[in-house]
């Protein structure tokens, strides 16, 4: 335990350390090195990065330059709030042919995913 005492020129310390160095007198630096993540391989499998959001066709599609074009003319916002409105307008249509055959809840759920599938592959989610 380190020591101190007031003398009359101010507050003296047996502390010799800095700021920086940690009770095992390690520098901040060195013991950041040491904390840093450890990627370990089990069995056989090759390591493998998180999950990455986004679209797997990005840039491709028959429609992709006209949606990129578009996004840079409007402005991201804009242009995904105008997304937005059209995705929701497309579901209702779906849901109300649905309504018109009679086709149950996890029909009509099929059929959004695969209009979100035509929807990459043509470039519309670029």
């Amino acid at each position: 335990m380190a020591t101190s005492s007031l003398t009359a020129t101010g507050f003296t310390s047996s502390f010799h350390g800095t700021w920086g160095t940690s009770i095992a007198g390690e520098d901040y630096s060195t013991m950041v090195a040491k904390t840093a993540p450890i990627r370990v391989r089990v069995g056989n499998n090759p390591l493998r990065s998180g999950p990455m959001m986004g679209n797997v066709n990005e840039g491709k599609g028959l429609f992709a330059p006209l949606v990129v074009i578009t996004r840079n003319i409007v402005g991201k916002k804009r242009f995904n709030q105008l997304r937005g409105k059209a995705i929701a307008l497309h579901s209702q249509v779906i849901t109300e042919f649905c309504k018109s055959i009679g086709a149950d809840a996890k029909q009509r759920q099929g059929l959004i995913r695969l209009a979100k599938k035509n929807g990459e592959k043509l470039g519309f989610l670029a």
